[in-house]
């Protein structure tokens, strides 16, 4: 799939911004991950994104180091047909951490990547900003959001039509009926309006389109 656009130089200089070496054969390790058949949304194209927009954010990460090893790794491992998504990533990163000498790193980074989970009201913390990033998705100009939703579908073609949909249009509900969709005020200023009115025109499409 996209797996070609992650920046092995960027992933370098990252572990040497953590003071260690590159794990070995851990890029090769991740562009196989998000290069898997089954995945149409979760792909190296959604790691970059995230990225290009930390970028945009960086100054509100207490350790960015943190934040953006917590980005390229929260997907690592994705199935639509399991609910430990976030905890088998979580393995991979301690796998790396592990292995770069970095245990001490292990529990702080575990802990942003089960916030990508979107369980709770996150706080305006790193976790907090990683949410953020993740679900920056849903603020996309409309026609690209309609795109992220078909690979959305694609991804869980295993379930039939009615199933998805409902379960769909109850994940959008969960997110509009929080007081802010996102934590930090600057990326409310830049993302919550817009996402806000993409999920309420999704909404509407499954809606006319017979699902409730």
């Amino acid at each position: 799939m996209s797996a070609h656009l992650l920046d092995r130089a960027r992933w370098d200089a990252l572990w040497l911004s953590l003071g260690t070496d590159t794990p070995g054969a851990s890029f090769d390790l991740l562009t196989c991950l998000y290069a898997e058949p089954h995945r149409r949304y979760h792909t190296a194209r959604h790691i970059v994104a995230c990225l290009s927009n930390f970028d945009l954010f960086k100054a509100l990460s207490i350790d960015p180091g943190a934040v953006e090893l917590s980005i390229w790794l929260h997907d690592a491992v994705y199935s639509p047909l399991r609910d430990d998504n976030e905890e088998r990533s979580a393995d991979v990163a301690e796998m790396l951490l592990s292995q770069a000498g970095l245990q001490s790193r292990i529990d702080q980074v575990r802990q942003l990547i089960m916030a990508t989970q979107h369980s709770s009201g996150a706080q305006p913390d790193d976790a907090g900003l990683l949410v953020d990033i993740d679900l920056s998705v849903l603020a996309l100009p409309w026609t690209e959001y309609v795109s992220y939703t078909r690979a959305v579908r694609k991804e869980y073609a295993a379930f039939p039509d009615e199933q998805f949909v409902q379960g769909r249009i109850g994940v959008l509900k969960q997110f509009m009926a929080r007081p802010t969709i996102y934590v930090h005020r600057e990326t409310q200023q830049v993302w919550e309006h817009q996402a806000r009115r993409n999920m309420e025109k999704e909404i509407q499409e499954l809606i006319e389109h017979g699902f409730t």
